[in-house]
């Protein structure tokens, strides 16, 4: 386990300009204005191979959990929505916790990179096993399913907090960080559809067959093991990455959320990704249902996630152009209408052509590739700005409370849609028995899919037209800090509070 320094504080104003032991001259930049190289192709690409672990974890249970236990295990709609939920819900406490931890570890690895491969040795195994289930009675079953998923989630944690909060610490440029979250966001969607496309198919989920309990248990191990892959790679990639800030942290969690709350663009960032976290995961857990049911095809799985997918590959670029000539923030509300109206639109899937269900799930696709790339981009200019007016260098704190934040919105999608299956009379089966559904069971199945994200698409527009933290604000806020470090290092009398944004008219 690594070791924790509780006692390495930067000095407020100035750690932003000191670089990490061992570090080049790009480390001690202060920007791009300060002459920092930009990253190597190596480190980018490297770092972005760790998303087929983030993107396949985050889109197969969300895909075929809810399902395996209602229609393969034979749990109730509803319990199986809570047991879903709950090992999720455990970790809105954990990523926290992990992300201080991880701030405070002192180790020659770095203070991210002993977490991660904690997470890489550990999560895949608990992943192919939550999916191998004996053969139990339906409430023991479910019971094997829920530990093994809150196992999962915890060694998943342990990879996914440190490795969110890497690309704060490897450059203070914003456009830099945005092209290692292009890449990022690339591997992703290559994740999503391998995993998306093959995991049903692995699973048995193919013609008119919903799948068997032994293809599940293949589909675990074949899965896990692309996990493992996807963290060992970043993992090894980025051992010579640079470090440009160095780390530290709030005492307890109660600290964390004052801090948290006191960086409002964090904060309002944060509400919108978790409301669209849950739309996309009531889509998610839907996507086999929807198949099934609605359009009469399991195999149908795949179709749709190609739909959604390469389409989101085709406009990550445009996102990333879009970003760039009207902002992150502009183009994050562009993106999200995309969805918005896609998700609609298959709210009346039983009434169109397959082929109009086909288009409206790939126009969610290439609002989906904005969803995920530009609030990413915009989380660490959110960090950067409050090591800027904070001087202290708290990544793991907010990339901790980020991925609480997406792990509960992700939970709250498959726990809603089990809900709305319960409300709407499913009836489950096991693999060996199927039954028809009733016309209500069927209204459900399209509402959870279509219309609720829809809805949660609509709440969160607002929340994200508040975050105005833009890219002129933050070089301000790079620049005034970089003023303050050089007294500091001159043994002059430093002003040691926390820069205030609303001072100098930077930050609202």
């Amino acid at each position: 386990m690594p070791e924790h320094d509780h006692d390495k504080s930067a000095p407020p104003g100035a750690g932003h300009a000191t670089a990490a032991r061992g570090a080049g001259p790009a480390a001690r930049a202060t920007g791009p204005a300060a002459g920092e190289a930009p990253l190597a192709a190596r480190i980018r690409i490297g770092y972005g191979l760790g998303s087929f672990a983030t993107g396949t974890f985050g889109t197969v249970p969300g895909l075929l959990l809810l399902y395996y236990l209602t229609d393969i295990l034979g749990v109730t709609a509803g319990l199986a929505g809570l047991l879903v939920f709950l090992p999720k819900a455990w970790d809105v406490l954990l990523n926290p916790w992990i992300g201080s931890l991880s701030d405070r570890t002192a180790h020659r690895w770095g203070p991210r990179r002993p977490w991660m491969l904690l997470g890489a040795l550990t999560m895949p195994l608990c992943f192919a096993a939550m999916f191998a289930a004996p053969d139990l009675e339906r409430g023991w079953a479910a019971a094997y399913v829920a530990v093994l998923f809150l196992l999962t989630a915890t060694g998943y944690a342990c990879f996914q907090v440190p490795y969110v909060a890497l690309p704060a610490e490897l450059t203070t440029d914003p456009d830099e960080r945005a092209r290692v979250m292009s890449w990022r966001v690339a591997f992703l969607g290559a994740a999503i559809l391998l995993s998306g496309a093959v995991a049903p198919l692995l699973a048995g989920a193919s013609g008119d067959d919903h799948g068997s309990p032994g293809g599940y248990r293949l589909m675990g191990v074949v899965i896990g093991a692309l996990l493992c892959a996807g963290m060992l790679a970043a993992f090894a990639a980025t051992a010579r990455a640079p470090a440009v800030l160095r780390v530290t942290s709030e005492p307890g969690l109660l600290a964390q959320l004052r801090a948290a709350r006191g960086n409002r663009p964090f904060a309002r960032l944060l509400a919108a990704f978790v409301t669209q976290a849950a739309a996309t995961g009531l889509m998610l857990a839907g996507t086999q249902y929807f198949a099934t049911y609605i359009l009469h095809r399991p195999s149908a799985t795949s179709v749709l996630f190609a739909c959604l997918i390469v389409p989101s590959l085709l406009a990550m670029p445009l996102w990333l152009t879009v970003g760039r000539r009207t902002g992150k923030r502009s183009a994050a509300l562009a993106a999200s209408g995309c969805f918005l109206a896609g998700a609609a639109t298959a709210a009346f899937a039983r009434e169109l052509p397959a082929g109009a269900v086909y288009a409206a799930v790939a126009l969610a696709g290439a609002g989906y590739a904005g969803m995920q790339m530009l609030p990413l981009a915009m989380l660490g200019d959110a960090i950067a700005a409050d090591a800027f007016t904070s001087g202290r260098r708290r990544a793991g704190l907010f990339t901790g409370l980020w991925t609480a934040g997406e792990t509960l919105g992700l939970a709250l999608g498959p726990g809603l849609y089990g809900l709305v299956l319960a409300a709407g009379g499913f009836v489950s089966s096991d693999a060996g028995h199927r039954v028809e559904q009733p016309a209500s069971a069927l209204t459900a199945i399209v509402t959870g899919f279509g219309t609720l994200p829809a809805l949660l698409l609509l709440l969160s527009l607002p929340m994200l037209a508040r975050y105005d933290l833009t890219e002129r604000k933050l070089n301000a806020l790079r620049d005034a800090a970089a003023r303050r470090a050089p007294a500091s290092a001159a043994g002059t009398a430093p002003d040691h509070r926390p820069a205030d944004p609303r001072r100098d008219g930077d930050v609202p």
